[in-house]
């Protein structure tokens, strides 16, 4: 794959996986979760040790390479080399705008939305149902303290989505500060609290440790991130992937803060009836602070 591609690409493998895990043998949906859990660099070795790994029989991982619709183990390997080319893309890499959209400022605008349409549509369309509907069971007990962190570029969603979840339920935090301060905060964390994790390609590694930690910990780690899945999916209970190609020397998070605001849509929802009561509290504090 080219790494600048459009954003309406195919599916990573991790993607297809996932959409076909309800229809694979249980020795099939066991080599698909450890490839999964240790995405893509178990799929990178000899399918022999691919097999030793995942604990089941060679046939057994060509017979699900087979089902994501792939002729054969080279295929396999080649497109996950070049995810792994996609993920490292510097900003020089990456295309700017279409052909299509040079020369004129309109056209290039035009050219532009239509990326970042496609993003939202195929993040959705893509979209686990069964992992959202885990990171919304997780936001709405209330029993469970909520911290919210993101990368260089992702950590304004992560506030963001603080700001409007502490309206609608107690216990929410954004991690702030350097990442040696989070090891301050992590010693609060406790078992059963939730993390909300956001990284897209050029993965940081201090967000794989807080991840790695937090789990450590039995907190639940909910993941947003890119088509190419950070290594942080490895601790997540919860993976949502999202599309972040663009025609742009810059990758688009529209539709990491699209799928964040449909879990705290969901969340409300759930929580209604004492949501209710937290935003007539808040209305009626501002009204005599005015």
């Amino acid at each position: 794959m080219d790494p600048d591609a459009p954003a309406n690409q195919a599916p990573t493998l991790a993607q297809a996986v996932r959409a076909k895990m309800d229809g694979l043998t249980p020795r099939e949906r066991k080599a698909a979760k450890a490839l999964l859990a240790q995405y893509p660099v178990i799929g990178l070795e000899p399918v022999a040790v691919f097999a030793q790994r995942a604990h089941v029989s060679a046939p057994t991982i060509l017979r699900l390479i087979g089902k994501l619709g792939l002729s054969g183990y080279p295929e396999f390997q080649r497109r996950l080399r070049d995810e792994l080319t996609q993920q490292a893309a510097s900003p020089l890499a990456k295309q700017r705008f279409p052909a299509e959209g040079r020369g004129k400022a309109g056209d290039a605008l035009s050219a532009f939305g239509r990326a970042l349409v496609e993003n939202i549509e195929e993040s959705f369309q893509d979209l686990p149902p069964g992992e959202f509907e885990e990171a919304v069971k997780l936001l709405s007990a209330t029993n469970r303290r909520i911290y919210l962190v993101g990368g260089r570029f992702t950590d304004a969603i992560a506030r963001y989505a603080a700001a409007q979840l502490r309206i609608v339920r107690p216990g929410v935090t954004h991690l702030i500060g350097q990442s040696d301060n989070w090891r301050d905060q992590l010693l609060d964390f406790r078992a059963g609290d939730v993390l909300i994790l956001f990284d897209i390609r050029r993965y940081q590694e201090d967000l794989l440790q807080l991840a790695g930690a937090s789990a450590a910990r039995k907190v639940a780690v909910i993941l947003i991130t890119d088509q190419w899945l950070s290594p942080v999916a490895r601790h997540a209970s919860s993976v949502l992937p999202t599309r972040v190609s663009a025609p742009s020397n810059w990758d688009s998070s529209v539709a990491l803060l699209a799928i964040m605001e449909a879990l705290i849509a969901a969340t409300t929802e759930t929580l209604w009836d004492s949501a209710r009561e937290r935003i007539e509290t808040l209305e009626e504090m501002r009204r005599l602070a005015d």
